[in-house]
């Protein structure tokens, strides 16, 4: 009998460590970018690029990069939250952003490119709050215009684009220079102190 219990009990554990995972999901520009800086923060167990926001099923990336489905480029960051809380994670994504462009991000423009964050509507609150918190603090060069959208559908982007930094490192360095996406990000924001 213990070792039926033993044995249930090990079967169980996977269950149990996935149901303390929590997912967010949040639009910054090229989604390169996006998994590359989330993929750094301490308790982020995965990012993962993809579509979301639109209404076709199974976007493609030249759908979406044509702006033909209404899909901005996303990461899914799935999360430990006894390591980060969902609060902590947004207070670390808007660095990453230039919350001022509601027309791309960086090199990158249009619709597809804008920064949102997708909430589900027990994550709604704890987004707004971040988004005032942000406004309040002074340290943005401009006007915040992030909208909190509700949290829909995510497509997983096609194979080639994901994990971009770490298999193409020279690709994407040469790209995220050209972009001027970290001296854009040292324009917008003040330096905290």
């Amino acid at each position: 009998m213990r070792f039926l219990l033993a044995f249930i009990a090990l079967l169980l554990a996977p269950l149990a460590h996935a149901q303390e995972r929590q997912q967010a999901v949040l639009a910054g520009g090229c989604f390169w970018c996006m998994e590359a800086d989330m993929g750094y923060i301490p308790g982020v167990i995965s990012v993962e690029s993809g579509y979301t926001g639109g209404k076709e099923k199974n976007p493609t990336y030249m759908q979406v990069a044509r702006h033909q489905t209404g899909h901005y480029e996303a990461v899914r960051v799935t999360f430990d939250p006894a390591k980060i809380a969902y609060e902590q994670l947004l207070s670390r994504y808007w660095p990453l952003i230039d919350p001022t462009d509601a027309y791309g991000q960086f090199c990158d423009r249009g619709q597809s490119y804008a920064p949102a964050i997708f909430a589900s509507p027990s994550q709604k609150a704890a987004a707004d709050t971040s988004r005032q918190q942000v406004i309040a603090s002074g340290r943005v060069n401009g006007k915040v215009i992030v909208p909190i959208l509700p949290l829909g559908d995510f497509w997983p982007a096609e194979e080639y684009h994901r994990d971009y930094a770490k298999r193409n490192k020279a690709d994407y360095d040469a790209y995220r220079q050209g972009c001027r996406r970290d001296q854009r990000l040292a324009q917008v924001w003040k330096p905290v102190g």
